[in-house]
């Protein structure tokens, strides 16, 4: 355990949500005295440029691993409660369904015949007493009123407000990151070159081109922390860690949706997407996809499909390739079953990669890896939001107190994969 005399300077790598959380946590550990610690943040491009400024943001006590998730969730909730999460990124308490789903020949709206559109939004898909009926025999909750009658065919709640919520994982970020500047965290954006050691034992500075000048810069380390997700392998080429790229949109419904997180599956009909859109995908539909769309506060949904590998990860967050044909299924896919999606605005279509641990006992990997002051923070998959908070608190017990005291964290050590 590091005594309080210690001067310490703390190099945490990357500013997605791990690297900001840790950043977070470092300045409100009881042993922080910012006049013996300096704690620089190093970001090759932007703050939340990556899966942390694209994700679902979904918070669930049953998502994974079990080790941190309780403990991860519950600051969540404290961090709300002290900086007004609710207002300033989103935070609040939600329902998550699983709903099962036939979807319907995606409907163009028309002009009217002589007039120009009003923008006006009209379902051609009345909610009639027999089509309700459906819905209630489904056992879909009455204020998941967003989905066509006739397309639902089952429902069942995963999560309640009590075990589920959400946060703006850009907001949520982005408010980290300027909450750990307030307590003295140094932020750059600069690429690291190099993470320098003394004789391989332990770390003694980190190399790094600055974004703006190009010009390279080294900075004393005691402690370095490798948080860059999918680029972590980069930084730390021992790191097992890989990148999947995931296709998303928003969009501003026709009208306000009600608090839900949905997991679908989605039966599409044969000659789905043949005529149905202005952008034609180069693959061939799966007969049964499995978007998921969240409702956000200020009537933004958000909606993702399935990930890839068809593009290698690139430099960095900036450089990420959006294939618009992936992300026009997306939103061809949810409209499909929701008149509120189908005449909505989109407003965004992304690409991310989310970083995943290439070892059998999964992810993420938390915790020293043999190199005296290294400490890896990645692979968190897509809970990364979810477990943000949680290994934040963790890595600052790590750098501060020299083991994990919030979590039992044993099986997430990565030198067991190293």
């Amino acid at each position: 355990m590091a005594s309080d005399s210690d001067q310490k300077n703390i190099v945490v790598v990357g500013g997605g949500i791990i690297g900001c959380t840790s950043a977070y946590f470092l300045t409100r550990h009881p042993a922080y005295d910012p006049s013996k610690h300096k704690i620089t943040l190093l970001e090759p491009s932007k703050i939340a440029g990556g899966a942390s400024g694209k994700a679902g943001g979904l918070l669930a006590l049953w998502a994974y691993p079990s080790n941190i998730v309780p403990l991860s969730y519950r600051l969540h909730a404290q961090l709300a409660k002290e900086h007004d999460g609710e207002s300033r990124w989103g935070y609040r308490r939600i329902h998550c369904g699983q709903l099962a789903a036939k979807g319907r020949p995606n409907e163009k709206k028309e002009k009217l015949e002589g007039k120009p559109s009003s923008g006006e939004s009209v379902s051609l898909n009345k909610r009639d007493g027999k089509a309700l009926g459906k819905v209630t025999a489904a056992g879909l909750p009455k204020d998941l009123n967003w989905f066509a009658p006739e397309s639902v065919r089952s429902y069942y709640e995963m999560g309640d407000p009590d075990t589920t919520a959400q946060v703006h994982p850009y907001q949520f970020t982005t408010a980290m990151a300027e909450l750990a500047a307030q307590k003295g965290v140094n932020i750059i954006l600069g690429s690291v070159t190099s993470i320098d050691t003394t004789n391989g034992s332990g770390v003694k500075s980190v190399t790094y081109k600055d974004k703006a000048t190009q010009t390279s810069h080294t900075i004393a380390a005691t402690d370095v922390v490798v948080s860059a997700g999918p680029w972590t392998q980069r930084v730390y080429p021992p790191a097992p860690i890989s990148g999947m790229r995931a296709h998303s949109v928003t969009i501003t419904p026709s009208k306000p949706i009600s608090a839900h997180a949905i997991f679908t599956e989605i039966s599409l009909p044969p000659d789905f997407g043949n005529k149905d859109t202005f952008l034609k995908s180069k693959r061939a539909h799966q007969k049964t996809v499995t978007p998921e769309i969240y409702a956000r506060p200020n009537n933004e949904a958000y909606a993702c499909g399935e990930g890839d590998h068809l593009v290698p990860l690139p430099k960095t967050t900036e450089d990420v390739e959006t294939d618009l044909a992936r992300c026009q299924d997306i939103i061809d896919y949810v409209s499909s079953v929701s008149d509120e999606l189908r005449d909505g605005e989109v407003t965004v279509r992304q690409a991310c990669y989310l970083p995943n641990v290439e070892a059998v006992s999964g992810g993420p990997l938390i915790g020293p890896t043999g190199v005296r002051g290294l400490l890896l923070a990645a692979g968190h998959t897509c809970w990364g939001i979810q477990n943000g908070p949680g290994t934040g608190k963790l890595i600052s017990e790590f750098v501060f107190d020299g083991k994990a005291k919030s979590a039992t964290i044993g099986s997430l050590d990565p030198r067991k994969v190293m």
